[in-house]
């Protein structure tokens, strides 16, 4: 594997097994709540491991061997670049421990509706997807696009089952941010999310 291989399986490593995560603990989440140092083993557990293991087994399948075209390579790296700044802002927005999931595993926090969150509801999700897609095209093969295709799939199926806890937990307030703040792209400003009673 050459540089530009390993930049693509970082990328992966980092990125792919979230979902997987994200599927022990939401559907089962007040059993977690109880035991949250378990809810972190066992996420990890099984999410990551899996993926190092099809990575390594499968690097031939899915990098390219040959360097991609210079514009290729270029829009690749500038989706990671996007990625990084706003995992960025995410993480300033929210914190780094909410990012992991403590306020799930808690039952506490309240809806995040400032910064980044004011235009996006899950800026996470979408900054994971410009990194995979960064990913392909510097080294992804044909192969590495049906897996993407697949994490794209798991990826909502998690941003659902999410969704649905956050609406236990919130209730109309999630409602209502969800009604104003899209899932992913801010197609259009919509003046950011203002709480009733500010209004």
């Amino acid at each position: 594997m050459n540089l530009l291989d390993w930049l693509a399986a970082t990328i992966l490593f980092l990125h792919l097994p979230i979902p997987l995560y994200w599927f022990v603990v939401h559907p089962q989440i007040q059993f977690w709540r109880r035991h949250p140092k378990a809810a972190y083993a066992t996420g990890l557990l099984l999410s990551w491991p899996p993926v190092v293991a099809c990575l390594a087994i499968f690097h031939t399948e899915l990098f390219r061997r040959d360097r991609p075209p210079a514009a290729v390579l270029t829009a690749g790296l500038a989706l990671i670049l996007l990625e990084v700044r706003i995992f960025w802002r995410v993480k300033r927005d929210l914190g780094a421990a909410r990012l992991v999931g403590s306020t799930e595993l808690s039952g506490g926090g309240e809806v995040a509706r400032h910064g980044i969150y004011a235009r996006v509801r899950h800026p996470r999700y979408a900054a994971s997807f410009l990194a995979i897609l960064g990913a392909c095209l510097i080294g992804g093969t044909r192969v590495l696009w049906m897996v993407v295709g697949a994490w794209t799939a798991l990826a909502f199926l998690a941003i659902l089952f999410e969704e649905r806890e956050l609406c236990a937990r919130f209730g109309g307030a999630y409602e209502e941010y969800s009604r104003r703040v899209p899932r992913f792209i801010p197609l259009r400003r919509r003046g950011g999310y203002m709480p009733k009673d500010r209004r």
